[in-house]
This record gives structure tokens, sequence and C-alpha cells, in this order.
């Protein structure tokens, strides 16, 4: 499975560079099988890499590892399904 995380935006405020919210998606994709999710989180803004606001968003509230163990459970699902719909004729 690889997953990338990225920072789709930051809102800021123009007086001071404060960023009010970094908004981050991450994917997953495992062949076929895909899975997503998304969040965000605030940090002062200062010249700063994408990485540098992934490593803040991780070091403060957001489950890295929490968040691409949920995905990798959506992949198996998609998988190995435990359940269907339709008619069964």
């Amino acid at each position: 499975m690889i997953t990338t995380w990225k920072i789709a935006q930051c809102d800021r405020l123009t007086a001071d560079g404060f960023i009010t919210t970094a908004h981050w998606t991450v994917s997953a994709v495992d062949g076929d099988y895909t899975a997503g999710a998304y969040g965000s989180c605030s940090f002062p803004y200062a010249q700063v890499t994408e990485q540098e606001v992934l490593d803040w968003c991780f070091a403060s509230f957001v489950d890295k590892d929490a968040i691409e163990a949920n995905l990798a459970a959506q992949i198996a699902l998609q998988k190995n399904p435990v359940t269907a719909t339709g008619v069964p004729w």
C-alpha cells in the first residue's frame, strides 16, 4: 500500500502570516483499491514547506499511524467485502 500525504491549502491572515487552517489530505492505493481521508489544523506561517506543515500536524493531534491503518482497513474491505447489495438471484 502506498500512502501520500499532502497539504491541499493553507488559509492565513495577511497581516501577520498566521495560518488559520492547514487543510491536509491523505490517499492510499493498493493496486486497484483506493481510500482517502482529510482534515485540518492551525500553525504560524513563515516560509514553511509542505513537509514541515505535515510534521506540525502529526506532532499536534493528527494520528498518522491510526489514519494509515484505517485506510489499509478500508482497502482490505474493498478487496474482501463482508457485505454485498443486490438480489441473490
